[in-house]
């Protein structure tokens, strides 16, 4: 059964860099797929309610990537501690992922269609 479509819309509106993110790259199992989609806006509910969190941007097909943005290395490892994420997170392994890697990097600029000069 297929995932329900992530309904993100919207780009993340991010500060003036630099800033870090961690890219979240998956493969889904055909589990559960209602209680995934429960789980994963869950998360990102719990995500915004956090100190240095400033935004998340997701798609999935056939492999999901999602990146969240946050102030610092400090945030992250914060967000990681949260006892309802790491539930979230064993969940996951044991049921919802046939593969993952987590990526953590710096960003140094960014730009957008509106401030980039296209040449």
């Amino acid at each position: 059964m297929a995932d329900p479509p992530i309904a993100a819309t919207q780009i993340a509106a991010t500060p003036t860099p630099p800033y870090w993110a961690v890219i979240f790259t998956s493969v889904r199992t055909d589990l559960e797929p209602h209680a995934y989609a429960a789980m994963s806006e869950a998360m990102e509910a719990l995500a915004r309610q956090q100190p240095g969190f400033l935004g998340v941007e997701s798609a999935r097909e056939a492999v999901g990537i999602t990146v969240s943005y946050w102030k610092d290395l400090d945030s992250i490892a914060a967000w990681k501690a949260v006892m309802a994420h790491r539930a979230a997170q064993a969940t996951g392994r044991a049921r919802w992922y046939s593969a993952y890697t987590t990526r953590i990097a710096r960003v140094e600029r960014d730009y957008t269609l509106e401030s980039s000069q296209f040449e």
